[in-house]
């Protein structure tokens, strides 16, 4: 299906313009992007305000390689000169549609077959080979204008996808894949049939990409295996009403098949089919249906494609499906050969378009470059080409001939200017009187915009990005109104023609249709209008304050989780901030002030403490903060990254979300995520995750990975320009349940992850199952996977062992000792250890008991014969087991006292044999000073975390080198500190008594 777009060049400031002005107002717009191309459409443009022009079929933002400066933002419309397409000149025949008829009867076999194909290739020709751009003045072939598209194998998955905000990261070790190579890159090579589902954002490209490769093989320049290139769009097949045949189907849509009455020649020839645009589907795929076979044979239009992507239907044709990622999981993975996707702008690819776009004037490129680098948000959003458009025109505007412009502060100030500039543009351009005030002129046109605002507001719900006649009249639009107020559409609301000359309705880029929306609901909110919104609320027939709505809309999109109305929340808070808002007065009532529902609901949304909002969901909630410009945390989290010790930061809850986002949008690779290493709460752990997917190296071990972590993490493992290639989960208890979800990701072909450490994780004989699946879909990239201390039984260990052994896999380092049935206990426990203490090394004012398990301060010295390991200057004693691998222990203790661990060689007399004064040692002191760790030279205090509990436990990684003290009351352990070193010989565990006056007494007990 085609995309055609107009645009204009849009104005903010309320002074008249100058016919030079204007002159150069439409130059401007004859030059931007073009993304799109018709399919047979006569680009019949709503003029409204620059905004609903998003070509919702199938377009998004990926790489754009392929889109030439002006492919970027502004729509194609294909208007062919048929003259100049065809192979002959075209001449009128009344009795034309008669001749392949009478060939057929003549010559049932070759010429009449060759004809056929040759005008579908005509056709071809005629919807795609030539595009007018701007406002079709001026026609260009569409070789003139397009530029190679990165497209990559693999997928890219997670939440949020379409408003993915992470920054393009694209390494080198990434395939990509030519556009008129696709079908080769597919494996097996021998199979006759291949599906081929490529993803990408809206606006990104993707139905300009099925374009020109139609293009191209209609003019025989590629992939000429194929006999009849079919395009099946489905914005029009939306539109298809009743039973149908497959081969009725192909000829409604391609009159030049109109002739082709042998519907064997389909089923035996070379077909390829291009679904275009599923996410635009308002159609059910139903693959539990009766399988349609023949091309004969009418059902629904749902049945025929689900049973064309079964192969039931054409079993020999290959398939090419797009959609945004969204919708591609409408489609079972079954079925596809291989996945790609199309990416975006990157740096270089922005600036670029900026300077040809504005090659005439020297210093306006650099401006607008500099203010979208320093919007973390903008320079996000203009990955997507069309948005650069976007920002070209509203910017031009703001920065012409004003060295001071003021420039928009938040993506709502942005998109308010927009809109408004769009208004002037339309009204200087159509109005026979030019309204100079801007307030008075928003008055005029707020019927009809809170109209479209509805409209936004409506569909968006639905996850609908497409509209069609019945759509607007449900919102009180008609197609007279829409012709009255056609200078006011242009760029916000495009209108296209599609099969059977009905009509299609998108906005120009989805982020127009949220802030539509957004500004429909808040005038609703404000004038107490809630009938309009329908169910949107539980309204309960009760009268709510602004604040009350407000909350309660935040509240319904955070149980959403789907990120659909995400920037719709966003742009509805930053509504509330008369900054943002202040530049759509006349159309945008003002709240009551005293309310001061702005400061309650930032209030509201740092105090969100919910268990179930996803990582996402909470960065979510801080950029709606950001909306609301409030930037004490983003500025505050800026600091913390310039700081050398972050460790001594406490960082709660939103602040490690902020971080998640800030890690996410910075163009420096995250060498090394160690959840640990943060100084924050468990929940603060888990809003950080999100940062994992953009570090080359990440520790979460120990960190109490949930279930939910681990379907985060499987998505980002999926997501195939991610840096990631070292994944540390040890001491985790994922069990069955957490692996079989990590496999998920693992099994991707997106996933380049080198090393994963499950040591310590529960993993059983099933797990092993799991993984060796996940290994066998996806085999070319794990060196290292370690497995100890797990238990995987006689089974599962050979079951890996034989991966290992398999040349076909690049598995070369496999641990799998110290596994058994007591390492499915839950915690540290798992690693527990029976300690005793050693006789020969206790001090003679020590006393030993219950089975050398328990060690007490007496003031009368004990007759211990001379040994040479014996301390003799302090009062300790060792244990007799010496450590080098993971080890935990509890001991009950009574002040003061000094547990730890220290290596066989300590001084046994003298100042360098006290455990927290040497070099050679790592211990916890408590007594009525407080508490404190020493070790490595340092001496830190815990007397914070200290608590009356007795009892203390130690946990010890010796390969890791990590060792930790924790306070333990009730089975809950307060973690005080944790060693990271390196260990260089074994260590053995370690007690230390001091003096203590009459009538007290000092000891510990190994539990």
């Amino acid at each position: 299906m085609s995309e055609k777009r107009k645009t204009r060049k849009s104005s903010i400031s309320d002074q008249p313009i100058s016919s030079e002005q204007s002159s150069q107002m439409n130059e401007d717009e004859s030059t931007a992007p073009s993304i799109s191309a018709s399919d047979r459409s006569k680009d019949k443009m709503i003029y409204f305000s620059k905004g609903l022009k998003r070509s919702l079929s199938s377009e998004s933002a990926a790489p754009s390689d392929a889109l030439s400066y002006r492919s970027m933002g502004q729509p194609l419309s294909f208007n062919v000169k048929k003259s100049e397409l065809t192979e002959e000149p075209v001449r009128k025949k009344p009795k034309k549609d008669l001749e392949p008829q009478r060939e057929a009867e003549e010559d049932p076999g070759g010429s009449h077959l060759l004809k056929i194909q040759t005008n579908h290739r005509n056709e071809m020709l005629r919807k795609f080979a030539k595009t007018s751009e701007g406002n079709g003045d001026q026609e260009s072939s569409l070789d003139s204008i397009y530029t190679e598209l990165i497209i990559s194998t693999g997928e890219s998955e997670g939440p949020h996808e379409e408003h993915s905000f992470r920054r393009q990261r694209q390494p080198s070790s990434v395939n990509t894949v030519h556009l008129n190579d696709i079908f080769r890159h597919v494996l097996p090579q021998d199979t006759t049939r291949r599906i081929v589902l490529t993803k990408g954002v809206a606006r990104i490209g993707k139905s300009f990409s099925v374009q020109k490769f139609i293009l191209d093989w209609a003019e025989g320049k590629a992939n000429q295996d194929f006999e009849f290139v079919f395009s099946l769009a489905f914005r029009e097949l939306n539109l298809i009403r009743g039973n149908k045949s497959l081969l009725k189907l192909l000829t409604d849509i391609n009159p030049a098949l109109q002739h082709l009455k042998e519907s064997e020649v389909l089923d035996k020839a070379k077909v390829l089919v291009i679904l275009d645009g599923l996410d635009e589907s308002r159609i059910k795929l139903d693959f539990e249906n009766k399988p349609v076979k023949s091309v004969t044979e009418e059902t629904s239009v749902g049945n025929l494609l689900a049973s064309l992507i079964q192969g039931n239907l054409l079993p020999n044709a290959n398939l090419w499906i797009t959609s945004r990622p969204a919708a591609a999981n409408q489609i079972p993975a079954k079925y596809v050969s291989m996945v790609t996707e199309i990416r975006g702008f990157n740096d270089s690819q922005k600036e670029e378009y900026f300077r040809r776009r504005f090659r005439d004037d020297v210093n306006l490129p650099e401006k607008i470059i500099s203010h979208i680098r320093s919007s973390q948000t903008l320079d996000i959003m203009c990955q997507i080409p069309i948005f650069c458009w976007i920002s070209g025109i509203l910017f031009k505007e703001i920065f012409a001939g004003d060295e001071k412009a003021q420039t928009p502060q938040t993506l709502t100030e942005m998109m308010a200017h927009y809109l408004l500039a769009q208004t002037k543009r339309s009204s200087r351009k159509y109005d026979k009187k030019t309204e100079r005030n801007k307030e008075r002129l928003l008055k005029t046109q707020k019927e009809f915009l809170l109209k479209l605002g509805k409209l936004a507001f409506v569909q968006l719900q639905n996850n609908n990005i497409i509209f069609y006649d019945e759509d607007l009249k449900d919102c009180g639009i008609d197609l007279q109104e829409a012709t009255i107020y056609s200078g006011f559409c242009s760029t916000v609301l495009r209108e296209e023609d599609v099969i059977s000359q009905k009509k299609v309705f998108f906005f120009v880029h989805l982020t127009i249709q949220e802030f539509f929306a957004a500004f429909f609901v808040y005038e609703c909110f404000i004038s107490k209008n809630t009938k309009e919104l329908g169910n949107f609320l539980d309204w309960k027939d009760q009268q709510h304050t602004l604040y009350d709505l407000m909350k309660m809309t935040v509240d319904k999109v955070l149980e959403e989780q789907n990120g659909q109305l995400d920037f719709f929340l966003r742009f509805l808070l930053g509504l509330l901030v008369e900054p943002n808002r202040r530049v759509l007065e006349g159309l945008l009532t003002s709240p009551d002030l005293s309310q001061d529902t702005d400061k309650k609901i930032l209030t509201h949304l740092k105090a969100l403490r919910r268990k179930a909002l996803s990582p996402e969901s909470c960065i979510n909630l801080f950029q709606s903060m950001v909306e609301m410009r409030d930037n004490k945390v983003k500025d505050e989290i800026q600091e913390y990254l310039k700081k050398s010790d972050r460790s001594k930061t406490e960082l709660t809850p939103l602040y490690c979300s902020a971080l998640a986002y800030m890690l996410q949008v910075s163009k420096d690779q995250l060498d090394l995520l160690e959840l640990k290493s943060f100084n924050t709460s468990d929940e603060g752990r888990r809003r950080l995750i999100p940062a994992v997917r953009i570090s080359r190296k990440a520790i979460l071990a120990d960190c109490k990975v949930t279930e939910e972590w681990v379907k985060h993490l499987s998505f980002g493992l999926k997501f195939p320009y991610s840096p990631l290639r070292d994944l540390d989960l040890s001491n985790n208890d994922l069990k069955v349940s957490g692996v079989k979800l990590l496999c998920d990701g693992l099994s991707n072909a997106g996933c380049r992850l080198e090393r994963l450490s499950l040591s310590g994780c529960q993993v059983t004989e099933k797990g092993c199952t799991d993984l060796a699946s996940a290994l066998k879909s996806n085999p070319s990239h794990l060196i290292e996977l370690d497995l100890s201390y797990n238990n995987l039984g006689d089974s599962g260990e050979k079951l890996m062992s034989e991966l290992k052994e398999n040349t076909q896999y690049k598995l070369s380092k496999l641990p799998l000792e110290h596994g058994g049935s007591h390492r499915m206990i839950d915690g540290l426990k798992k690693y527990a250890c029976e300690l005793t203490l050693d006789p020969n090394t206790v001090h003679k004012n020590l006393l030993l008991s219950e089975g050398n398990r328990k060690v007490t301060w007496v003031e009368v010295e004990q007759p211990h014969p001379d040994h040479e390991e014996r301390f003799v200057t302090c009062q300790q004693v060792l244990c007799e087991q010496a450590l080098d691998g993971r080890s935990y222990w509890e001991m009950e203790v009574l002040e003061p006292f000094m547990v730890g661990l220290t290596y066989k060689s300590i001084g046994r007399e003298g100042h360098d044999g006290k455990l927290e004064s040497n070099d050679k040692s790592w211990c916890l002191f408590c007594s009525n000073d407080g508490c404190f760790v020493t070790g490595d030279g340092e001496k830190v205090s815990v007397t914070s975390h200290h608590s009356r509990s007795s009892r203390v436990g130690v946990y010890l990684d010796w390969p890791a080198g990590n060792l930790s003290f924790y306070r333990v009351s009730s089975d809950i352990r307060t973690r005080l500190h944790t060693f990271k070193t390196t260990f260089n010989a074994p260590l053995y565990p370690a007690v230390g008594l001091h003096t203590v006056p009459k009538n007290s007494q000092s000891f510990a007990l190994f539990c």
